[in-house]
């Protein structure tokens, strides 16, 4: 006899596992708590198995919810693939999305390959510039939507996440004791003044030791241990590290990374990019969560 698997209670049985909590998920649903539950029972009495451990404090999930998971994720994959590419014809065309270089990764190439997954008719042009280029080709209506790094956030933008600035250096480099301090930073990067700044107030003696137009420049004089630079806490480079100074390096301030969608005919599709950035950085489940 042929089974089916009910993909509205594997969505909602999926979003549980991502989020450790029935409330969290219920929120990005758009569900009720008793609704997922439901769904989540209902799943488990067709299988005649248990997915989570409820002894905990917390969900987690039993070997078996493991092994279902890898499967729910594909059927949802493909469903999704199918539904995009049948019901939504008008979702075709071309759409520019703007990035700074410094967060690039770790979200966008996952933002980047579900988009294409979802909406397999559109392309998706992705550009890498500094944040204040970035706005300007927002205002002259030459991209679709941006991402930014900023210090405040400006009417009609979001905000995805405030981070602290962090000093990186190389992986046990001694750069950041040097006096005066070798500094590294593009010429257009916002986190050249807040650092410069704090430096003057901390009384620091401070040179600019890189003053490149390439973001790859600066990360390998860093790795090099030849000069410090300045990132938000989760956008170090790969070969580079946080220098762990101690208060022998000022303090910085949190920025912010923003997101702006511009109006015009294709602001339907830039939301449902929107939408999918959201996600990768946890916006739903953060407010759930408060």
């Amino acid at each position: 006899m042929v089974r089916h698997l009910d993909m509205t209670a594997l969505r909602s049985f999926t979003a549980v596992a991502d989020s450790g909590g029935v409330t969290r998920a219920a929120a990005q649903l758009n569900l009720t708590q008793s609704a997922v539950s439901m769904q989540l029972k209902r799943l488990e009495t067709q299988l005649d198995l248990e997915l989570f451990d409820r002894s905990g404090r917390s969900l987690a999930l039993t070997a078996q919810g493991e092994q279902l998971l890898a499967y729910a994720r594909r059927l949802l994959a493909l469903n999704d693939e199918a539904w995009s590419r049948l019901t939504h014809p008008a979702f075709e065309g071309a759409i520019d999305f703007g990035v700074p270089h410094d967060i690039i990764y770790p979200r966008v190439p996952g933002v980047l390959q579900r988009f294409a997954a979802a909406y397999p008719r559109v392309k998706l042009q992705l550009h890498a510039l500094y944040t204040s280029g970035l706005k300007e080709l927002l205002a002259k209506g030459e991209m679709d939507l941006i991402l930014t790094t900023e210090g405040t956030l400006d009417p009609g933008g979001e905000t995805l996440l405030r981070e602290p600035l962090v000093w990186a250096g190389a992986p046990g480099g001694q750069a950041w004791r040097q006096r005066p301090l070798r500094y590294a930073s593009c010429g257009n990067c916002v986190f050249k003044r807040p650092a410069i700044e704090a430096l003057e107030r901390a009384g620091i003696p401070w040179e600019l030791a890189v003053d490149s137009i390439s973001p790859a420049a600066v990360d390998a004089s860093v790795a090099a241990d030849l000069a410090v630079s300045v990132q938000l806490e989760s956008g170090v480079p790969a070969r580079c590290e946080i220098v762990r100074h101690g208060g022998a390096l000022p303090d910085l301030p949190d920025h912010y990374v923003n997101m702006y969608v511009a109006p015009g005919p294709r602001a339907a599709l830039a939301e449902r990019l929107a939408e999918i950035i959201r996600q990768a950085f946890g916006v739903a489940e953060c407010l759930a969560a408060e």
